[in-house]
């Protein structure tokens, strides 16, 4: 899917296989199993204060899993006609975001860690930081 064509109901929320023992739980995020793209880029998100806002972007060609480590946040999903409002709150469950979603990572609880798993290397060229130049691309 091309990221002019993304809808916010594209954005899919998946179980991660999770194993709990008695020594502590561990959650598995593979390619394969939740993703058909391989993780180039992992990066993690922790002590934003509450009424912090990250994101405010979109990407033309990257993919993302996103999910929340410890903590809650909500994840607001724009696709230039439709907004979702995505809560994150359990390590077992990833947000998988195609490219072409505006979005923007709000209400973060105390304690609060994001873990981001990209499809790409990081580059500059693949932003859209201005809501105007995001409008004239979903067009």
């Amino acid at each position: 899917m091309k990221g002019h064509e993304s809808k916010v109901h594209d954005a899919e929320l998946v179980e991660l296989h999770g194993i709990a023992t008695e020594v502590g739980s561990l959650v598995v995020c593979q390619q394969s199993s939740v993703m058909d793209w391989d993780p180039i880029r992992t990066y993690f998100l922790y002590d934003v204060p509450n009424e912090a806002s990250r994101g405010g972007h979109a990407h033309k060609e990257l993919q993302q899993m996103i999910v929340a480590v410890a903590g809650s946040f909500e994840v607001e999903l724009n696709d230039g006609s439709n907004q979702r409002t995505v809560l994150m709150r359990s390590p077992q469950m990833g947000l998988r975001l195609p490219p072409g979603l505006w979005r923007e990572l709000k209400h973060f609880s105390g304690g609060a860690i994001c873990l981001v798993l990209a499809s790409h290397k990081y580059d500059e060229a693949d932003y859209i930081r201005d809501w105007g130049e995001f409008l004239k691309f979903k067009r």
